[in-house]
């Protein structure tokens, strides 16, 4: 604790006097509420009916007698969300609308709508949300540059924290890139302005109005400490959201890490930022264009890389199929080199998990439910699947699919006694079936010491 010299007391007050004598007139601070009245009308309130998880589900079954063959329960939840676009496009948590059988988003003036997702990417926790039936333009809210703010900026945040909508908090930026360990894109804006359950995927607003973050995540037992995702990254995944509903990524295939004062030196390096290549993935895009073991990446593009957490996001922002530069030194020599980057296998299998719908055909009939992708060959290697085939990793509950015995982590093999290479083969497979028809289809599952056949029946 600092104390003061009883000494000093005086001179103080008499140096602070004549600030208030000037009365309360001189000491207004400026409102917030032209800005909050600018921007509320945009931000709603997004309640979600989820499926159950798989453990709730066998709870339920052990539990309720007489309860199997009835239609499941869904789970209630609730968060926040912001419209972006007046025709109906609303950004939200990827967490908020997970799993979501049932989307309504409840605007401040009281209207409701129904809504669908549109797209989401788990790995920065973004969703855009699709707005349902007709409806007048819609208040929204722009996204604003991210980059250009600075610790102590002043930020407000709105959402419905608790279930109180249209609640404002404000405070102001504490701290930039701040990594969680949610993901390896982690780049949250840290902030002090009140942030509780509820508030997720709500806006952070600067004093312009312009949405600077998406509130995300919290610190349980800390007070005054909440994180946002930057707008800025918002803006580099939304494209590939509303165009196909999932987000690809550039790919090195590399394994990465910093480099300590020890390292650089050790290597040559006369830095101790960068990212050192402890190993080159054998067939990977690095080793097609010359990436070694022990090479320290510094920049690519000319942006500099200061950690390999910055490498693996700035690559990760990259289209796949694009060429980058990336600068290096290689036993204390700098060089450049140019890569064509490949596309990240989906290691979390997240791509177009939520289009289950995979007969685009059907309008009114009841979906297979079942979404699934191509395997990718180091979960192939590492989990004893085959490198053919298509991996299951979505199973709608009730579905065909799900009675016929489906489940996520199989990889079908083939269809109708024809080999299956992959997404692509059981996709068309699935659409020339007719409606009434069986498809037999033979699969396989981690561990399993035979294949075996199972039949869905297409509705």
């Amino acid at each position: 604790m600092i104390r003061t010299s009883p000494k000093l007391v005086p001179v103080l007050l008499a140096l602070a006097l004549p600030t208030f004598a000037q009365g309360p007139k001189d000491l207004a601070l400026p409102s917030l509420a032209p800005l909050v009245d600018s921007v509320k009308g945009a931000v709603v309130n997004v309640e979600v009916q989820k499926r159950m998880s798989d453990e709730q589900r066998d709870m339920l079954e052990r539990f309720s007698v007489g309860r199997r063959g009835r239609e499941e329960p869904l789970n209630p939840g609730s968060g926040s969300g912001f419209v972006i676009d007046p025709k109906g496009l609303v950004l939200t948590n990827n967490h908020v609308v997970e799993g979501a059988v049932v989307i309504r988003v409840r605007f401040d003036d009281g209207r409701v709508l129904d809504g669908e997702v549109l797209g989401r990417d788990p790995l920065t926790d973004v969703a855009v949300v699709k707005l349902k039936g007709k409806f007048s333009t819609l208040p929204s809210v722009p996204l604003g540059d991210s980059g250009s703010i600075r610790p102590g900026d002043w930020v407000v945040a709105i959402g419905n924290p608790f279930g109180l909508a249209s609640s404002v908090s404000a405070g102001i930026i504490s701290a930039l890139d701040r990594q969680l360990g949610a993901s390896r894109y982690d780049q949250f804006l840290q902030t002090d302005a009140a942030i509780n359950p509820g508030n997720s995927g709500g806006p952070l607003f600067n004093l312009k109005g312009q949405v600077v973050g998406m509130n995300t995540a919290i610190i349980g037992g800390g007070t005054g400490i909440g994180f946002a995702v930057p707008s800025n990254l918002i803006k580099a995944v939304l494209p590939q959201l509303q165009d196909k509903g999932y987000v690809t990524r550039g790919w090195l295939g590399v394994s990465i890490q910093d480099v300590t004062p020890a390292l650089a030196k050790a290597l040559g390096v006369p830095t101790g930022d960068g990212a050192l290549v402890s190993q080159v993935n054998e067939g990977s895009p690095a080793a097609k264009g010359g990436v070694k073991d022990e090479d320290v990446v510094v920049a690519i593009d000319g942006e500099k890389v200061g950690s390999s957490t910055a490498l693996t996001r700035v690559v990760a922002l990259k289209p796949p199929d694009s060429t980058v530069t990336l600068t290096l030194y290689r036993v204390g020599k700098e060089q450049t080199l140019k890569v064509k980057l490949g596309t990240r296998p989906d290691l979390e299998e997240v791509g177009a998990v939520d289009k289950p719908e995979v007969n685009e055909r059907e309008t009114s009939r009841q979906k297979i439910g079942l979404a699934f992708q191509d395997i990718d060959p180091r979960l192939a290697q590492t989990s004893g699947l085959p490198r053919a085939g298509a991996l299951v990793v979505d199973v709608t509950p009730g579905s065909p699919a799900e009675k016929a015995g489906l489940r996520r982590g199989v990889v079908v093999v083939e269809a109708n006694r024809k080999p299956i290479a992959g997404r692509d083969d059981l996709m068309k497979a699935l659409k020339d079936a007719r409606s009434g028809s069986v498809i037999l289809l033979r699969v396989t599952a981690p561990g399993a010491a035979a294949r075996s056949l199972l039949a869905i029946e297409v509705p």
